[in-house]
């Protein structure tokens, strides 16, 4: 075990580093069952993800869910999965390089990493290594646009969580959301517009976001109303009629009742009605993953054109988008300001 003198920052303020900790959901390392297990185990074993008693779901976790589900995922994870590994970690770690390089062409000097609140990289091994890389001030920037205890929360749980074993805890600012930021909206939108440049326009914009429990929102999660704001935004950007959008919520996981509408029913319900053709995109997630890949881009086009609908276009997350990367870096450089990081000027 390390002592408290070899992970210790440097003593003079002036020479503690700045850092930007760009955290996502996280991803098993490999689409095996053997690989899920874990990873499942540490996701929904999370008090923030499911809130019920926790020695009644110990028993529904352990007895029940992680002896049936890991199997069944490690194969849509092996549909979705490429060459590099992982696309929700391919992407992020991607992002975080990007980003890196913007804030640099900017002037600003800050270390920048990826990290998964589940899986790996975890936030603690990624605070590890940045407190002894001389790091004392870090900036928790999530991949979750719109607010939710059930994963913005979280992370900052992760991060308290480690700070409480530390001698000496840098200084943290969290992002806690950037839902209605205009270049996310304007990055969006020009994703869209790109896509329907070159694939063609459907009847309908259909924007999905991940679901979570209805209760939560009753106890005031603002997650609901912070999707609901980012789609507005988006569709006035974009110029669409209430008839040319729809807004739903996916990824219901168990019996509760969660946000509606459900995505795939609405699929469904589209393809029944005379709906043609629909265009689906997921505004809140900025990496393609199992959730934007398979449940959508597989699961979603089956449900709509096994119901009479003929073209289901999916149009892909954010992603490395310059527009998108941009946008992030906006953020992250209004996040810092007060900190010593620009070290020469910023270009114009």
């Amino acid at each position: 075990m390390p002592s408290i003198q070899e992970n210790a920052a440097p003593s003079t303020p002036g020479s503690l580093r700045t850092a930007v900790l760009w955290c996502n959901l996280g991803s098993p390392d490999a689409p095996t069952a053997a690989a899920v297990r874990p990873y499942l185990a540490d996701f929904l074993g999370d008090p923030r993800v499911v809130e019920i008693p926790k020695a009644l779901w110990a028993l529904i976790l352990h007895g029940i869910i992680l002896r049936t589900r890991p199997a069944k995922s490690a194969a849509k994870y092996a549909s979705i999965w490429m060459r590099e590994g992982s696309p929700l970690k391919v992407w992020t770690q991607k992002q975080a390089t990007l980003l890196a390089g913007w804030l640099g062409e900017r002037g600003h000097r800050a270390t920048v990493r990826d990290a998964m609140r589940y899986g790996s990289p975890s936030i603690a091994s990624r605070l590890d290594a940045l407190q002894a890389e001389g790091v004392g001030r870090v900036l928790v920037l999530q991949a979750y646009p719109q607010y939710s205890g059930t994963t913005t929360a979280s992370v900052i749980d992760a991060v308290n969580a480690w700070s409480s074993r530390q001698r000496r805890v840098p200084e943290f600012r969290f992002v806690n959301d950037y839902h209605d930021d205009p270049a996310y909206i304007e990055a969006l939108a020009q994703s869209i517009e790109k896509h329907w440049k070159t694939e063609g326009r459907g009847q309908v914009l259909l924007m999905s976001f991940h679901g979570i429990p209805a209760r939560n929102i009753a106890l005031g999660d603002p997650y609901q109303a912070q999707c609901l704001e980012t789609a507005r935004l988006l569709t006035a950007r974009l110029g669409l009629s209430d008839e040319q959008h729809r807004v739903t919520f996916q990824s219901r996981f168990g019996r509760a009742k969660w946000l509606e509408p459900y995505t795939e029913p609405t699929l469904r319900e589209l393809g029944a009605s005379g709906v043609k053709r629909v265009d689906v995109v997921c505004p809140g997630f900025p990496a393609d993953c199992l959730e934007t890949l398979e449940e959508i881009a597989m699961e979603g086009r089956e449900a709509f054109l096994h119901s009479g609908g003929e073209v289901f276009s999916y149009i892909p997350c954010l992603n490395d988008s310059p527009a998108w990367i941009t946008a992030l870096a906006g953020i992250a450089e209004r996040n810092l300001a007060g900190w010593p990081t620009q070290t020469v000027p910023a270009a114009r």
